[in-house]
């Protein structure tokens, strides 16, 4: 694969962050516990299916105290059509009970405190900061990883090694690359028949027919 030149990358930091400058995440949220569990939700499932899910869990359970004490059926049939919502159930009561008991009901902003928060890795960590404090965080979901070898920015195998390979190669600005990186991928540079007559980065693309992922 060709890999961009620190000119291209120049550009392509130019023209995402011209483009992406005010993007936020699709997630509903009204506050850091409401985003950290919509994030939660969110990983191999798509933000509009938990869109639909989070109003009603949300109402039943305002509070990280009241998900602390929830009734883990009551939260598995509120969230079972988001993909592996019985780990995912278990996962956010969890981590209310440890945002209850450790950190006074208050969602921890710090990516060491927040991965100590059952569900929650890494790059959950990093679009919770990125989103709610605008912080200089590079994630790495499915369609930034894309995004990121078809431009020739990344030929890293996982998706922690893009993460690193990103920070170096962006070093600022990253929350708005973050969210336009995902959104680009998610309606324009698709992993199935990308919508290159859309595209504002046609001429800075080097695998778009070979990089399907």
């Amino acid at each position: 694969m060709k890999k961009a030149t620190k000119q291209e990358i120049l550009e392509i930091h130019k023209l995402f962050v011209e483009r992406y400058s005010d993007a936020v995440t699709e997630l509903a949220y009204t506050n850091a516990y409401e985003l950290v569990v919509a994030v939660a939700l969110s990983a191999q499932c798509t933000d509009k299916r938990v869109n639909l899910l989070t109003p009603e869990l949300f109402r039943k359970y305002p509070t990280p105290y009241d998900l602390a004490q929830a009734d883990l059926d009551d939260v598995k049939a509120i969230i079972n059509s988001c993909s592996f919502f019985n780990n995912k159930a278990k996962n956010i009561i969890t981590m209310a009970q440890r945002v209850v008991e450790v950190y006074n009901g208050e969602v921890p902003l710090s990516a060491k405190e927040l991965i100590t928060l059952a569900g929650v890795g890494q790059k959950t960590a990093n679009v919770v900061l990125i989103e709610y404090t605008g912080a200089n965080l590079m994630a790495v979901d499915t369609h930034v990883f894309r995004v990121s070898h078809r431009l020739g920015l990344s030929d890293d195998d996982t998706a922690t090694k893009t993460e690193a390979t990103l920070v170096k190669k962006f070093k600022n600005d990253l929350h708005a690359l973050h969210q336009g990186m995902v959104l680009f991928g998610r309606y324009i540079c698709t992993a199935k028949n990308p919508k290159c007559d859309e595209c504002f980065l046609t001429q800075l693309c080097k695998t778009k027919e070979t990089f399907k992922v």
